[in-house]
C-alpha cells in the first residue's frame, strides 16, 4: 500500500504545481512568473519558427530575383510584381507562415496590462509582422505593423529598425520625399549602431536613387558601405557607388569603386566581382591605355575555370574589345562564342546580335543584318525605345531584303533555262549527290543517338543543343533564349520552312542556281524523286511566257535595289552593279532611261568623269526629248515653270485633290513616283497619295500609307513628318467609337447619293442652297464631300442639336406652302453630330452608325 500512496502523493504535488503555475501564467496578471512564462515562449517558440519561415522566403526571393547589370543595381534584391492579390492570399507561402507566427504571438501572448505591454517580446512579433508583409509586397498592411511598434513602444530596442522599415515601406509605395526627411532626422537625431547605421544610408541612397540625386546617394551609400557588417552587401554598394559615378561620367571614381569590390575578391558574391571587372573594362582608354595587358586581364577572366558561368559577358566584352581595336572577324568570333553560351541574360543576348547586325549592315550585308535584328528584336522588351529604333531599321531593310530575294531566285532560274541540256543534267546530279551524303550523315548521327539512348535506359544526356543536361531548366525548349537563337540560327541555315514530310528538301541555300527550282519542286517529293535528275529537269520553265515574267521581275528588282542602295544606304558601288545589270538585261523601255540617269548621278558621286561624260552624252543623244536631257543640257535652268517638271505636274495633281478628284490623284500619283523616281519630289507625290486614300477608303489605308512615307523616305522631311505622325496623330485618330449625340452643339443634315450622276447631284445641291438661303436665326451652309468611289454626300452644316437637326430636314421635306419659294427637298437623309461624321469620315464606317441610330 505504501507505494501507492507515495505514486498518488506525487500525483497530487505535480498537479497542484501546475496548478500554480497555470494560474500565475496568466496574461492579466504582472508578475514575473507571467512576464518570463510569456516572454520565454515568445522568443523560443513562436517568433523562432516565424523567422525561420521569414528567412525560407528571403532565400526564394533571392534565388528568384536576378539582377540587371545593365541598370543601376536597386539596393535591396527584390523584384515587385504587379499580380493583384485577393485578402487572405500571399505570394510566397512561407511569408504567409511568418505572418501567422506573428499574429499568434501577439493573440497568445501579449500582456497589455494597463494599457502598457509586459511582454518584452512583442515589439519583436510586430517586427516580424511588418517584415513578412513588407516581403509578399503588401506593403501598406507592413506600414501599419511598423508604425505601430512607433507608436505603442516607443522605448523599444527595436525602435531604430522600426523606422528603417517603415521607410522601406514608404519608398516601395514611391513616397520618396517622406522617407528622406524621416531617415534624415532619424540620422541627426539618434545614436544608432552599425548595422542600423548602414540598413538607413543604404535605403536613404535608394531614395536618391529614385529621385536622381546621384551626388547624394552616392555619398550615402559610402557610408552603408563602411557600416555594414555584411561582405555581400559591402560588394553591392560598393558595386553600385560604380554605377552611379559612370552615369555621372566620372570614370576615375568609378574605376576606383570597382576596385573596392575587387579587393573583396571571395569575400562577396563572384558575380559582383567579374561584373566589377567587366565595367572597369568598358571605362578602358582605348587611345590612352595599355592595350596588351588589357588584353591580358580578360584573357585570365576568360581561362579561369570559376569564372565559367559569366562567360557570356567576359566573351561579350572580349568583343568589345577586338571590335574597338579593329578586328572585326576576331570580334564576331567572340560575339558568336557569347551567343552560344545560350545566357539568361536577354539584353546581352540582344546586343550580341544587334552589334553583328549593325557589322552586315555596315558590309552591305543587308540580308543578313535583316536577319540579326529579328533576333535583337525577339529578346527586347517590345514597346521600348531600343525596341522601336531597331524595328524601324529592319523595316528599312525590308525591301532591299525581299528585292534581293526575287532578283536571286530569278536569276537562278534563268541560268537554267540558259544551260545546255548536257550542263544541266551535270548539275542535278550533283546536286543529288550532295543530298544522297546529307542523307547518309543524317541516317548515322540518328543511329548514333538511338544507341546511346539505349545504353542510358532510354534517357539521352545531352540536350537537344548537346549540352550537357543538368536538370529540367536547362532542356532546351524550356530556355527561352536559346529556343529563339535556335529558331534564327535554323532559318539563316534553312530559310523559311513548312510545316510538313521531307521538310529537308523543302529549300536549299538560295545562294545556288538550282536554288529556284529546287524550291518549287521538291516540297512534296518522295526520295525517289528526289534522286532523279529528270523530276528537276521536267521543273524547269519552257514557255516563253513565263521566262519573259520572270526577266521582266528580275529587272524591275535590279532596278528598285540600284535606287535603294543609292538613296537609302548611301552605297553607290553597289547601287551601280545593279543599275549596270539591269541594263546589260534588256530591261523594260520605262526603265532604261531611269536607270542610266541614276547611274549617271552615281559616276558623279564615285569621281568617274569618264564614265559620266559617258552616261551624259549617251542620255542626250538617244533620248534627246526627255527631262532628264534638258536638265543635262541645261543644268543651271529653272525647270519649276516647266510642263513637264515635276513641281508643275505636282501642282496641277493638287489642284485636282482640292476639287477632290481622289480616284484620279492616286492613279497618277502612282505614275508619277515610278516617272521620278530617286528624286526629292516623290514623298511628296506619296503623301497626297495617302491623304487622297484616306478620303476615299480610310483609316486603315491612311495609315498603312503613311507608315510607308515613314519607313521609306526616313531622311526626307516628309518621311519625319510621317514618322512624327505614326508616332502622335495616328494613335489618336485610330478611334471609332461614336460619342452620344447629347455631347454635342454642332449637328449636320446629310443626303446621300450613290452611284448618281453628277448631274443630278449638282441640281440637288443647288436646289438644297436655295431651301436653306433664307434661314436667318440659323448659319447654315451646303457643302459636297466624297464617302468613297461610289457614294457621295451633300451636307448642310450649323445646326445646333440633333433634333433640330431632324426638325429641319423634315421641314423641307413636308414644305407644302404653296405661297413659300422655297423647294421642297423630298430625299432620305440622317443627321448626325460634326464629331460622329468625321469618325465616320475617317473609318468609312456609315452603316455601323446608321445601324447605332
Amino acid at each position: 500500500m505504501i507505494p501507492r500512496l507515495k505514486i498518488a502523493l506525487k500525483y497530487s504535488v505535480l498537479l497542484t504545481f501546475s496548478i500554480f503555475l497555470l494560474a500565475s501564467c496568466s496574461r492579466k496578471k504582472d508578475n514575473f512568473v507571467s512576464r518570463s512564462w510569456h516572454s520565454i515562449g515568445t522568443e523560443y517558440n513562436i517568433l523562432y519558427n516565424g523567422n525561420l519561415a521569414l528567412e525560407q522566403g528571403l532565400a526564394s526571393l533571392r534565388e528568384q530575383y536576378v539582377d540587371n547589370y545593365w541598370e543601376i543595381l536597386p539596393i535591396e534584391r527584390m523584384q515587385v510584381s504587379e499580380d493583384i492579390m485577393f485578402p487572405g492570399e500571399s505570394k510566397n507561402e512561407s511569408f504567409g507562415r511568418a505572418e501567422e507566427k506573428a499574429v499568434k504571438a501577439v493573440q497568445r501572448h501579449s500582456m497589455n496590462i494597463k494599457g502598457k505591454e509586459e511582454n518584452p517580446q512583442i515589439d519583436e512579433a510586430y517586427l516580424l509582422l511588418g517584415k513578412a508583409r513588407y516581403f509578399d509586397q503588401r506593403f501598406v498592411p507592413a506600414l501599419e505593423a511598423f508604425n505601430y511598434i512607433l507608436f505603442k513602444y516607443p522605448s523599444s530596442n527595436q525602435i531604430n529598425q522600426a523606422k528603417v522599415w517603415r521607410e522601406k515601406a514608404n519608398i516601395r509605395m514611391e513616397n520618396d520625399e517622406l522617407a528622406i526627411e524621416n531617415l534624415t532626422r532619424l540620422l541627426e537625431q539618434e545614436e544608432i549602431d552599425k548595422q542600423d547605421l548602414a540598413d538607413a544610408t543604404s535605403i536613404l541612397a535608394q531614395a536618391y536613387i529614385n529621385l536622381k540625386q546621384i551626388d547624394s546617394a552616392i555619398a550615402k551609400l559610402e557610408i552603408a558601405a563602411q557600416e555594414t557588417k555584411s561582405n555581400e552587401e559591402r560588394g553591392r554598394y560598393r558595386f553600385i557607388q560604380g554605377q552611379l559615378y559612370n552615369q555621372l561620367e566620372h570614370k576615375d571614381s568609378a574605376n576606383l569603386a570597382f576596385d573596392k569590390v575587387i579587393e573583396l575578391n571571395r569575400q562577396t558574391p563572384r558575380i559582383y566581382l567579374i561584373n566589377a571587372y567587366l565595367e572597369k573594362a568598358k571605362n578602358f582608354d582605348y587611345e590612352e591605355g595599355n592595350k596588351l595587358e588589357f588584353l591580358e586581364l580578360l584573357t585570365d577572366l576568360e581561362e579561369n575555370r570559376e569564372n565559367r558561368p559569366f562567360l557570356d559577358r567576359i566573351y561579350h566584352q572580349k568583343a568589345v574589345y577586338f571590335n574597338n581595336v579593329g578586328s572585326d572577324s576576331t570580334a564576331i568570333v567572340y560575339y558568336n562564342k557569347s551567343l552560344r553560351t545560350n545566357s539568361r541574360d536577354k539584353f546581352l543576348v540582344a546586343k550580341n546580335h544587334q552589334t553583328l547586325g549593325n557589322m552586315s549592315f555596315d558590309n552591305a550585308e543587308y540580308k543578313t543584318a535583316g536577319a540579326y535584328y529579328d533576333s535583337t528584336l525577339v529578346n527586347l522588351k517590345k514597346n521600348t525605345k531600343l525596341f522601336r529604333a531597331i524595328q524601324r531599321k529592319r523595316d528599312n531593310l525590308a525591301d532591299v531584303i525581299y528585292y534581293e530575294d526575287v532578283a536571286q531566285r530569278n536569276d537562278s532560274i534563268l541560268n537554267l533555262v540558259n544551260m545546255p541540256e548536257e550542263a544541266r543534267l551535270t548539275f542535278f546530279n550533283s546536286h543529288i549527290e550532295k543530298l544522297k551524303a546529307e542523307d547518309k550523315a543524317r541516317k548515322e548521327k540518328e543511329e548514333i543517338a538511338e544507341a546511346n539512348k539505349r545504353v542510358l535506359g532510354g534517357k539521352s544526356n545531352t540536350n537537344s543543343i548537346g549540352g550537357s543536361k543538368e536538370g529540367n531548366d536547362t532542356f532546351y525548349f524550356y530556355n527561352q533564349t536559346t529556343v529563339s537563337f535556335g529558331r534564327n540560327e535554323f532559318i539563316q541555315t534553312w530559310g523559311e520552312r513548312q510545316l510538313e514530310d521531307n521538310w529537308r528538301w523543302s529549300n536549299k541555300n538560295t545562294s545556288s542556281s538550282s536554288s529556284a527550282i529546287v524550291d518549287e519542286a521538291i516540297a512534296n517529293a518522295s526520295q525517289e524523286e528526289l534522286y532523279d535528275p529528270k523530276f528537276y529537269l521536267d521543273k524547269i520553265p519552257t514557255a516563253q511566257t513565263a521566262i519573259d515574267s520572270l526577266a521582266k521581275d528580275r529587272n524591275f528588282a535590279y532596278y528598285q535595289l540600284g535606287l535603294i542602295y543609292k538613296d537609302k544606304f548611301k552605297e553607290n558601288n553597289l547601287a551601280k552593279d545593279k543599275l549596270q545589270a539591269l541594263l546589260k538585261n534588256n530591261p523594260e523601255e520605262r526603265l532604261v532611261l531611269p536607270s542610266k540617269y541614276n547611274l549617271y548621278k552615281i559616276y558623279v558621286l564615285l569621281g568617274d568623269k569618264d564614265e559620266s561624260e559617258i552616261m551624259k552624252n549617251d542620255i542626250i543623244t538617244n533620248h534627246p526629248d526627255s527631262r532628264y536631257a534638258s536638265i543635262l543640257l541645261n543644268p543651271d535652268t529653272d525647270l519649276g515653270e516647266d510642263e513637264n517638271s515635276p513641281e508643275f505636274i505636282y501642282e496641277k495633281l493638287y489642284k485636282k485633290f482640292l476639287d477632290q478628284d481622289f480616284a484620279s490623284v492616286i492613279e497618277e500619283s502612282d505614275k508619277h513616283i515610278t516617272n521620278f523616281d530617286g528624286e526629292s519630289i516623290v514623298p511628296k507625290f506619296e503623301f497626297l497619295k495617302a491623304v487622297s486614300k484616306a478620303r476615299l477608303y480610310g483609316y486603315e489605308s491612311y495609315k498603312e500609307a503613311v507608315n510607308f512615307i515613314a519607313l521609306n523616305y526616313p531622311n526626307s522631311p516628309e518621311g519625319k513628318k510621317a514618322e512624327e505622325m505614326m508616332q502622335n496623330v495616328m494613335p489618336s485618330m485610330a478611334n471609332k467609337e461614336f460619342i452620344d449625340n447629347n455631347d454635342s452643339d454642332n449637328f449636320k443634315v446629310v443626303y446621300q447619293f450613290e452611284n448618281d450622276t453628277q448631274e443630278n447631284i449638282d441640281a440637288f445641291k443647288k436646289q438644297l442652297e436655295e431651301a436653306v438661303k433664307d434661314v436667318e436665326y440659323f448659319k447654315l451652309s451646303v457643302s459636297e464631300d466624297i464617302y468613297n468611289n461610289d457614294t457621295k454626300f451633300i451636307v448642310v452644316h450649323g445646326l445646333k442639336s440633333i433634333d433640330g437637326a431632324r426638325g429641319f430636314a423634315e421641314i423641307l421635306k413636308d414644305n407644302k406652302d404653296k405661297k413659300s419659294k422655297k423647294p421642297k427637298i423630298d430625299r432620305e437623309y440622317f443627321a448626325i453630330s460634326s464629331q460622329n461624321y468625321q469618325i465616320v469620315q475617317i473609318h468609312k464606317n456609315l452603316n455601323s452608325y446608321l445601324e447605332k441610330e
